[in-house]
């Protein structure tokens, strides 16, 4: 069975697991998890975790429960980078840390990340547990390291691209990882072994560059999408004074009028630049019509590339080729 289209069973069975047991333990995180589900998603992380497990055997049943709880991760990790964003808005719709206020919305994804790692702990042997438990540590260190990287406009590529492995590759290669693993302890000697097979290492780099790509791509649209498109106040980015891989871009392009415009925004008041003002509006429209726009996708087009030439590694497939055709629609720069 070829998971050509499964986010409706990937969200059945996330559904389920928030009706009929998260919500049995907390209604209340219950209720923000659904939240999350209802402004809606592309649900690429479960969906590569389903694939990645055809990949490595073509006749390994759909685990939607494994894709399941990829995607319920992948919401605790937005429940917490509202809270350090403080951002009011995501997906169009409220934020939890709006509704709820930041402390409960701390200890909901705190619960939520415990939940679903009881759950695999439980449910699927290793190195699947400690595979997710890595994971879990490199988006926080990720994480930090953005944070410290705050206002930062002497970060170079090398530091940013460090920055989003962590934050988001490393969830999208595990995505793929814990995938080929599962269908492999199907068929063979499970074990810490597995990490090593060839299927397996080539899938976890496909979504290690998928995944810096997906970021890259999702950092340029903040800049050249509308709010409606997004979902949220274009910019975002530059208010919250992060230093995004178009910011860097156009600093080593040397165009002084562009420096001086980025360092007068950066070294603003937070009220300076809120929506509308007026150093914000220059810095995004200059930044729109730089070179660094197309630099830019030349690095999403790049990785996009890498994620492809890892998939030469697996025997061709439907789901093969399912995974090469997602890196496709990263050169896509319309929100849907």
């Amino acid at each position: 069975m070829l998971i050509s289209s499964p986010r409706s069973a990937i969200r059945s069975v996330v559904e389920q697991f928030v009706r009929e047991e998260l919500s049995q333990e907390d209604a209340q995180i219950a209720g923000a998890v659904w939240s999350m589900l209802s402004a809606g998603g592309k649900e690429l992380r479960p969906r590569i975790n389903l694939l990645s497990a055809q990949a490595a055997v073509a006749a390994t049943p759909p685990d939607p429960v494994l894709a399941s709880y990829m995607e319920l991760i992948h919401i605790a990790t937005l429940i917490h980078d509202d809270v350090v964003d403080n951002a009011g808005l995501r997906r169009g719709q409220h934020s939890t840390n709006s509704v709820h206020g930041n402390r409960f919305s701390v200890l909901a994804g705190d619960y939520l990340f415990s939940w679903v790692f009881k759950k695999i702990t439980q449910d699927y042997a290793n190195p699947i547990p400690t595979i997710l438990a890595s994971m879990l540590s490199e988006i926080c260190n990720g994480e930090v390291k953005q944070l410290r990287a705050t206002g930062n406009l002497s970060l170079s590529r090398a530091e940013y691209l460090d920055i989003i492995g962590k934050k988001t590759a490393e969830l999208f290669a595990s995505c793929a990882e814990v995938g080929a693993v599962a269908a492999l302890q199907r068929v063979t000697r499970p074990g810490p072994q597995l990490r090593d097979h060839p299927v397996v290492r080539a899938l976890r780099a496909y979504g290690w560059n998928f995944g810096l790509a997906f970021q890259i791509r999702d950092d340029l649209l903040d800049l050249i999408a509308s709010d409606a498109e997004l979902g949220k106040p274009a910019g975002s980015d530059l208010r919250e004074r992060k230093v995004t891989l178009p910011v860097i871009a156009a600093l080593e392009a040397e165009d002084e009028t562009m420096r001086v415009s980025l360092y007068r925004l950066f070294e603003s008041p937070p009220d300076a630049a809120a929506a509308g003002g007026q150093v914000l509006r220059t810095v995004i429209e200059r930044l729109r019509t730089s070179a660094a726009v197309s630099q830019t996708k030349r690095a999403v087009d790049f990785y996009a590339q890498q994620a492809r030439q890892a998939l030469a590694a697996v025997s061709p497939s439907r789901a093969v080729a399912e995974l090469e055709a997602l890196t496709h629609s990263l050169s896509e720069y319309q929100v849907a």
